[in-house]
């Protein structure tokens, strides 16, 4: 797996990166204030590329004792950076655990990319299924006004069969398919926890430039 440019055939600058760095710093200060020192932790979607702004919970998490991560990527070049990371080959889509099998679970900006609501349903039902206490998930907002994935303004506003086309016209090929992007409103997240008849939960929102960038979706096992 390359560079995110080479991934996603977009190129992002270095201000880019170091904004989205600040704002997944964001993220996790809203996180870890949910999770003590104790719990266990499976974060679901962590990736093998070694850049400062991802896996930002792994990177700044204090306890990296208490978390294992599930990919459905090979994630052994993390080991040369935390050799004793416990890693999970697997999709959060059907996780191979029994159920409360970790004090939390947590996923961060993978939702979007595991396919269609449907999918996205499912991989929800898992990340609650496997926690023992809470799921954290964290999202971008469909409607902040620039899609990070491309840094296109606005089109991914549009119906999404209409949004597709146009990323391939552009040449985001693999962009445009939903397996690949499919982003979530906080509509969706309300959605998504009333049919799996969740009933303790709470969306916090990340502003960035004065606009909700960021969605985090706490569920409360009960």
């Amino acid at each position: 797996m390359g560079k995110i440019s080479e991934i996603y055939g977009v190129e992002q600058s270095e201000f880019f990166f170091s904004n989205l760095l600040k704002v997944r710093l964001k993220i996790f200060d809203k996180m870890v204030v949910s999770i003590s020192e104790q719990d266990t932790i499976l974060d679901v979607g962590t990736t093998p590329v070694k850049l400062k702004h991802e896996n930002f919970f792994l990177n700044h998490y204090k306890f990296k004792d208490k978390i294992s991560c599930l990919s459905n990527q090979n994630l052994d070049t993390l080991k040369e950076i935390y050799p004793n990371l416990n890693t999970i080959l697997g999709d959060g889509r059907d996780i191979k655990l029994p159920d409360n099998s970790f004090d939390i679970t947590i996923s961060n900006a993978t939702l979007e990319h595991v396919g269609s609501f449907e999918q996205q349903t499912t991989f929800m039902k898992e990340m609650y299924r496997v926690c023992k206490k809470r799921s954290i998930i964290v999202t971008p907002n469909r409607y902040y006004p620039i899609d990070t994935h491309t840094m296109l303004p606005l089109l991914h506003w549009l119906p999404k069969s209409l949004h597709r086309k146009i990323l391939k016209f552009f040449n985001y090929e693999f962009l445009s398919h939903e397996k690949n992007l499919n982003l979530l409103s906080e509509k969706d997240l309300l959605t998504i926890c009333k049919n799996l008849n969740f009933k303790k939960f709470e969306i916090t929102k990340i502003k960035y430039f004065g606009f909700n960038s960021n969605l985090i979706l706490i569920i409360e096992k009960i």
